[in-house]
């Protein structure tokens, strides 16, 4: 039965108590909006229940995700009668009469269980008197229930690589990834100083002296320390905004023609995509990268044609550090990079994953859906807009830091903020240094693996942008158009100044002016003071 769009079952008055009435409702969807068919859409879940519960305009406080979770457990715990109410306008589709019937049931299931509980205490007392043997079987019996229970409520786990990534992505804490890489970082850096790598000077053929320290390459330190950890907090998030209230919210609020692909199942078909990440970034680009590069000259004593950096400085210097603590120094430092790349393109893959989704709910909104609908789907695309502009834009800012330290090993300056420093200064002066005075025939693979990221980035970043604009733009909301395109217009430009500035890097003297105004227009867009100010606009356009 329909009431109001949403599926109605009657109080079905069978002398069931509050626990096992509650799991009939939850099991036949009671209360959840219907398709054409009158068949309920979807299936409660604890946080859609509470997202329901708190969105009720006369709910002042809303109720607690850990309250509902204990509905939906195998316990003895009632409903308080502020609950009650609230569940009976749910299962009473916002009908008076329906309403106040199911109040009255609920109410009186809850006092069968507080009955219930009562004679259990009572038989306990009476049971006190029992052999130990049978109360110790009681007691494995119990604890046995009580785990096959717990094991019926957890929920669902996605299995395969991509379901393990994106649980590292899930975390209730938006800091637990980001901490374990910050500290790894820390930790690498730490046993830089012990092996004394920390700051090296190397002299080149060229007779001037170069810094090759690890602490001096922003690839490794800048990176670990600050942007990767930015970019994963900043992830993880998105991701739980979407999953915890903004998915949960659009699956109460919009009604679809045909089901919706599920969340696991969505991210399921990208199981694939996942393992050839993982196949580029952890076999090729890490641990064959770090054995060619670092471990097969380190026990031939030939560095090749790779210029002389903080990982191959045992081979001209084993007296400031043995050939072994070099190699199991690089190759903790790879495994770093492995983890850091693999999570880094698999954050892509989730922004893309989140696109879809998004889209999904715009394309299954019906095309009678009311104009508050439409407005609140497009407050969320916009803001998963401006989460993909921050997870690109911190992903830009890492590539060019990648080239820069590349660069900066072809050049002959004697470290890098000295490097940058005389080259801010170049174009005032008559004559400067050239960019690629010392090693410009050698092979960096920074240059090669930077580029490919570059192309990814950006990529991503056009395909979400343009399938959530296409969305938003298909609901046919006339206001913030304005807004929404300067908002737009200012992502792109700050995303082009950034791969302009990729680009140019090391290619002209004062590449540098470029490079800081890049840096410092893409840090404050970060922060999100202008963009938020355009982004505001258009909201406030689309809530009045």
């Amino acid at each position: 039965m329909t009431k109001r769009g949403k599926y109605f079952v009657p109080p079905p008055k069978n002398g069931s108590d509050i626990k096992e009435l509650f799991k009939y409702l939850m099991s036949v969807g009671a209360g959840l909006p219907t398709d054409q068919t009158g068949l309920p859409v979807g299936s409660w879940t604890p946080e859609l229940l509470a997202s329901t519960i708190s969105q009720f305009e006369t709910n002042k406080t809303g109720v607690d995700l850990r309250t509902v979770q204990h509905w939906f457990q195998d316990n003895d715990k009632g409903i308080s009668a502020d609950n009650i109410h609230w569940l009976a306008r749910i299962f009473g589709c916002d009908n008076p009469e329906a309403i106040t019937a199911w109040r009255a049931e609920l109410n009186a299931a809850n006092r069968r269980l507080a009955a219930k509980r009562r004679e259990t205490r009572s038989a306990k007392k009476r049971g006190a008197n029992h052999s130990d043997g049978v109360s110790k079987g009681g007691d494995q019996d119990e604890i046995a229930n009580t785990r096959n229970r717990d094991k019926r409520v957890e929920p669902t786990k996605i299995p395969g690589l991509a379901g393990r990534t994106e649980a590292m992505f899930s975390a209730r804490s938006s800091l637990g990834l980001p901490a374990v890489v910050f500290a790894a970082a820390t930790a690498l850096g730490l046993m830089s100083f012990s092996l004394n790598i920390h700051s090296v000077l190397f002299a080149l053929p060229t007779g001037t002296t170069k810094q090759v320290g690890f602490l001096w390459a922003p690839n490794w330190t800048v990176v670990f320390l600050v942007l990767l950890p930015i970019y994963f907090a900043v992830l993880i998030n998105l991701l739980k905004q979407w999953k915890e209230e903004w998915r949960t919210g659009l699956a109460t609020k919009l009604r679809s023609k045909s089901p919706r692909t599920s969340w696991a199942s969505r991210l399921t078909t990208m199981s694939y995509v996942y393992w050839a990440v993982f196949v580029v970034t952890v076999l090729i680009a890490s641990a064959f990268n770090w054995m060619e590069t670092h471990l097969i000259p380190l026990l031939t004593g030939n560095a090749g044609n790779w210029p002389v950096d903080w990982g191959r400085i045992a081979i001209f210097q084993p007296d400031l550090v043995s050939v072994p603590n070099a190699i199991v120094f690089s190759g903790l430092v790879f495994l770093l990079n492995a983890l850091g790349s693999y999570l880094f393109f698999a954050g892509l893959i989730v922004l893309y994953t989140l696109t879809d989704d998004f889209v999904d709910f715009n394309a299954g909104l019906d095309l009678d859906g009311t104009e508050e609908q439409r407005r609140h789907l497009a407050k969320i695309g916009d803001e998963l807009m401006v989460g993909v502009f921050r997870c690109c834009s911190l992903g830009l800012m890492i590539t060019i830091l990648m080239k820069l330290q590349a660069s900066f090993l072809l050049s002959d300056g004697r470290d890098i903020v000295g490097w940058l420093a005389a080259d801010l200064l170049a174009p005032f002066r008559r004559s400067s240094s050239h960019l690629n005075g010392y090693g410009f025939h050698q092979n960096v693979p920074g240059f090669y693996y930077s580029f490919f990221c570059l192309l990814v980035i950006v990529g991503v970043f056009v395909i979400c942008t343009a399938k959530i604009r296409k969305a938003v733009t298909s609901l046919g909301l006339q206001n913030g158009e304005k807004a929404e395109r300067l908002s737009l217009m200012a992502m792109y430009g700050v995303l082009l100044l950034l791969t302009v500035t990729y680009m140019l890097i090391g290619v002209f003297p004062g590449f540098t002016i470029l490079l800081v105004t890049a840096l410092v227009l893409a840090a404050c867009f970060l922060t999100r003071p202008t963009l938020v100010r355009l982004n505001a606009t258009k909201t406030r356009e689309l809530d009045a």
